[in-house]
Order: structure tokens, then sequence, then C-alpha cells
């Protein structure tokens, strides 16, 4: 799926649209336990962990010119690839049916015509994204991004200036560690697709920070949303507040656009995901695919609770990106020409595990970053130690 290079300005709408989700401003809903305060410095936190990852793992693809998946076969061997490949294709696969579901059930609550309706409708408008590909969305892109700025804006105005703070009833049932940690989860997730967009940038470099920042920035806005939609409402069904703020046909735009937008890179990444598991078939028509699974999933099955999926993707491409960031960044090796790196294979199932493990302890920054941290560190000893000849260097 080769495009013509891509510009910083455009890798900047394309993230954009990936951070105005109702997966995220569902997802900020569940911080309204912690106060606004408490809750949006959990948030800030969570980001600038997330995006700093998301950033390094954009740059390797980007310095490189290969896909997402092409770059791990650097760290883990061609084979080794794959497998994480086959991970990716179907984590994708679960959101882009997390999110139309996500979109339909919304979009039902302003106009009741059947959930089913709503996950045709967006799983058609999503296809027809990917047949327009990524490299012609930049005019459609920029007309629907003014267009969902705008009206994210006014949601605004309606949950922080037409309510009034509610008092918060359950307590603090979720502790600030725990927050920080969903909040890294979620620009997280964007891991294993960021290279598929920078790979084809003018300027790698730059537009990777945009890519990052640009996310991070919205994603926050989009979590702020969510906690501020149930501290100052009392009300954590988005489309319920559109309604009540008679936004109508501009709260049904901004849920189906949104919804399109954000969930057409999880459909276009499976496709590029798809061509390193089976080269002979096109990539775009692998997309089409996943996104046609994607919307038979969410007619088929409830999908009201994503923060187990949101962990699990966590402990699979944590630990993944931070032996890629070793790799290319330190250790500069490539073992794209092998089968498997058994080493840095190992050290991966040690990070999966530590990360499960983590996750009950309650730690103030969350277990991202002390994991990802630690298998940096183990992946760098492994190798000194057990492939100590091998040193390809990756970076002139």
């Amino acid at each position: 799926m080769a495009n013509k290079r891509t510009s910083v300005y455009e890798n900047g709408l394309i993230w954009f649209g990936a951070g105005v989700s109702l997966a995220e401003i569902l997802t900020g809903t569940y911080f309204a336990p912690l106060g606004f305060g408490k809750g949006l410095l959990a948030v800030i936190i969570g980001h600038i962990i997330g995006c700093a990852m998301l950033f390094a793992a954009g740059l390797i693809g980007g310095r490189t010119r290969r896909s997402a998946m092409e770059t791990v076969k650097m760290s883990f061997g061609g084979k080794g690839g794959i497998f994480f490949s086959i991970l990716n294709v179907l984590q994708l696969v679960g959101w882009t049916a997390i999110m139309i579901y996500d979109g339909a059930l919304a979009a039902n609550g302003i106009f009741n015509t059947g959930a089913w309706l709503w996950c045709i409708i967006i799983g058609a408008l999503i296809v027809l994204w990917i047949l327009i590909g990524i490299s012609n969305l930049g005019k459609i892109n920029t007309v629907a991004m003014a267009a969902l700025f705008i009206l994210t804006l006014i949601l605004c105005k309606v949950i922080f200036f037409d309510g009034s703070e509610l008092p918060v009833i359950d307590g603090e049932d979720m502790s600030f560690g725990a927050a920080v940690e969903l909040s890294v989860a979620m620009p997280l997730s964007w891991l294993p697709l960021i290279s598929d967009y920078t790979r084809e940038a003018e300027k790698p470099a730059a537009a990777t920070a945009v890519s990052a920042i640009v996310y991070g920035v919205i994603s926050c806005w989009m979590y702020a949303i969510g906690m501020g939609a149930a501290i100052y409402t009392g009300e954590s069904d988005i489309a319920q507040i559109m309604v009540k703020a008679g936004l109508g046909i501009a709260g049904l735009l901004i849920i189906v656009f949104s919804t399109v937008t954000t969930t057409f890179l999880d459909a276009y990444s499976a496709g590029v995901s798809g061509e390193s598991i089976v080269p002979k078939v096109k990539g775009k028509w692998i997309a089409i695919a996943a996104a046609i699974i994607g919307t038979v999933g969410a007619v088929a099955f409830p999908m009201d609770d994503i923060t187990d999926f949101l962990y699990l993707i966590g402990s699979v491409f944590a630990p993944m990106i931070a032996i890629q960031i070793a790799d290319h960044f330190i250790l500069k090796n490539d073992s794209s020409g092998k089968g498997f790196n058994i080493v840095n294979c190992a050290v991966w199932v040690i990070g999966f595990i530590l990360y499960r493990m983590l996750m009950r302890v309650d730690i103030p920054v969350g277990n991202t970053l002390p994991d990802m941290a630690a298998t940096v560190l183990i992946c760098i000893a492994a190798n000194k130690i057990f492939s100590p000849k091998e040193t390809n260097s990756t970076v002139k």
C-alpha cells in the first residue's frame, strides 16, 4: 500500500482524526471519581508517557521507510515479525469493531433507527474512506476535521459552561496510578500503527513529532470532555448530552465522522500489517475485509467495557516497542534477515509477564513506564551477553 510522500500538515490531520474519538471520550468518563483536577493530571501524565513512546515508534518507521510491522522484523526476525503482525491485525479488527459499536450506539441515541443500521452505515463509510485512499484524503480530511473541531467546541461549551459540578457519589474507586495507566493505554494502542503513516512522510522526524503532539493534545481533550461530562452534567452518555443541548444533526455528525476518521486508521493499518503476513494480497483488500469483519462483530457482540482490552494491548505492545527502542537507538541491530531473534523474543516474554505482574501493583506513574524501562535494560544486557557480535547498524 505504498503512497506518495505525505506532508507534515497531512500527518497532523491524520492524527487529529485519530484523537477525536468516542472511545477516548467514553474512557474519560471513568476518571470522574478522581475529580477534575486530579483526573486531568493523570490524563496529562499518561499521555506524556504514551506519546513519547508513540514518537519513538513512529521515528523508527520514518527513518527506515518501513511499515510498523516491517520495523518489528528488525528486532524479532522475519518470522518473529509475522507473529506480531498477526496479533496486530487481531487487535486492529477488535478496535474496528469497538469503534463502530460505540459510534452506532451513540448515533442511535440521537436518531433511534436501530444500532445495527448505524453499524452498517459507519462500516460502509469506513470502506469508502479506504477506497479513496490515504493519499487522496487531504481535502476531505481538512473539511471533516474543521467541522469536527467546531462541533467539539460546542460540546465543550455545553459540558463546561452550561453545567454545574455535581458531587462524586462513589468516591475514589480508581487509584491515581490506575488512571495514569488507563491514560497511557490509548496512545500505546497506536504504537503498532504509527509507522504505517510516518514511513511515507516527506520529513519523517518533523511529521512524527507533529503526529505525536497533535494526537496527544487532542486525545487529552477528548478524555477531558468525557470526564467533564460525568462530573459537570452527571451524564456519561455523550449522545444524551448532545440531545439535551439540542445539537441533533450536529451531534450526529460529530459521532459518525469522528468514528469514521479514527476507525479508518485501524482498518487501513490492518491492511498494511496483513501485507506482512500475506505479501501477495493487496493491503487495501485486507483493510476492507477488516472493516467488514469489524462491522459484523459490532452488530453481533456487546462491547461496552474496553478496559481489559486496553490492558491486554499494553501488555503485548509495550515490551515489544521497548525492545525496538533498545535495538534501533542503542544497540543498532537489524535482525530482519533472520527467522527469529531468539534473545529478543525471550526478552519480550519476560516483558509481557512483568507487565501483567505490575498490573497488581499501584504505581503512581502506571505500570507501562516501569515495564518498558525494565524491558529496555533487560534487552540491552541480554544482547550484550548472548549476542555480542550482532551489531548490524540500522542507523548511519
